[in-house]
């Protein structure tokens, strides 16, 4: 072996030698990562499944609808303008419900219910608060769903059955008995289902009944999912629609006033100003019948 080839020998030998721990390095770094990786994972499950142990029959159905809403924006994305994003913030509600449930667990568990701090406070409150939050979420983004399965309106439908039905026109026949003073009335119980969950669950509250609460609570989410769903599949056009001024001539005269009885009350008069300036610049669409829905299945579990 002449003195070059030794000489190239013993430069190959370090750069064999550094290319074999570079390798082990990374070998044991992927592992790492790998473990890493997997701790992450079994965490992320272990905490999902502490939050959903936390959860009570109103969580159920709020993710229930959460998830059946997915799934129809996924089926007839076509018919939507961004779906991933309805479906992303779908998803971010749902996990902030899931967050909050373990948080006030967590924060449960290790305080003494002896001691009534601030912290178990401020979580029991947001506990049992977040459903009206989560109901306004709902009602909100039903004006992008509302045509998601059929792009048009279906007053049509329901006017021929009260036709069929009576053999009049109901609210076109009620108009002999409308006056102001009934009319602001009629309005006026109308627009009770905004504060009606507010001031019996404030109740329910102030009085600890936990149990009466949560049936409320879980009895209104049925009805609002219900009457969403419905609306998803059957769209009405709601009286917001006209108290916008669109196609009031329309509505003065001819098929527009034929509203059908399933689906609107008397014609308001002094009451209409003051609902137009809460619906200005909206276009609120078939939300009123389902929060109603949930108004009225509220009362009915109280009762």
């Amino acid at each position: 072996m002449t003195c070059r080839d030794r000489t190239i020998e013993v430069m190959k030998t370090p750069v064999a030698w550094s290319a074999g721990v570079l390798a082990a390095r990374s070998e044991v770094r992927a592992t790492g990562f790998e473990v890493e990786g997997r701790g992450i994972a079994r965490w992320i499950t272990r905490e999902a499944a502490i939050a959903w142990a936390a959860c009570g029959a109103f969580e159920w159905v709020a993710l229930g609808y959460l998830a059946a809403s997915s799934a129809l924006i996924a089926v007839f994305a076509e018919n939507l303008a961004h779906p991933v994003k309805l479906i992303g913030l779908q998803a971010l509600v749902a996990a902030m419900i899931l967050v909050l449930c373990r948080v006030e667990a967590r924060v449960a568990e290790r305080t003494d219910w002896g001691r009534d701090t601030f912290s178990v406070k401020f979580w029991h409150f947001w506990r049992h608060w977040y459903p009206h939050l989560f109901f306004l979420f709902c009602f909100e983004e039903l004006g992008k769903l509302v045509h998601l399965v059929t792009p048009g309106w279906q007053d049509a439908k329901l006017i021929a059955a009260d036709y069929w039905l009576a053999g009049v026109h109901p609210t076109v026949w009620l108009e002999q008995f409308a006056t102001p003073a009934r009319n602001d009335f009629m309005q006026f119980a109308y627009l009770t289902y905004f504060t009606y969950l507010l001031v019996l669950g404030g109740v329910l509250y102030y009085r600890r009944d936990w149990r009466g609460y949560w049936s409320v609570m879980t009895y209104s989410a049925v009805g609002y999912a219900i009457g969403y769903l419905i609306a998803i599949f059957f769209p009405i056009e709601s009286l917001g629609f006209r108290w916008l001024g669109r196609g009031t001539d329309r509505c003065r005269a001819g098929p527009s006033r034929q509203r059908s009885i399933l689906s609107s009350t008397l014609d308001a008069c002094g009451a209409r100003r003051f609902l137009q300036s809460m619906w200005r610049g909206r276009s609120r669409r078939c939300g009123e019948h389902g929060a109603t829905g949930g108004g009225c299945s509220g009362q009915c579990c109280r009762w």
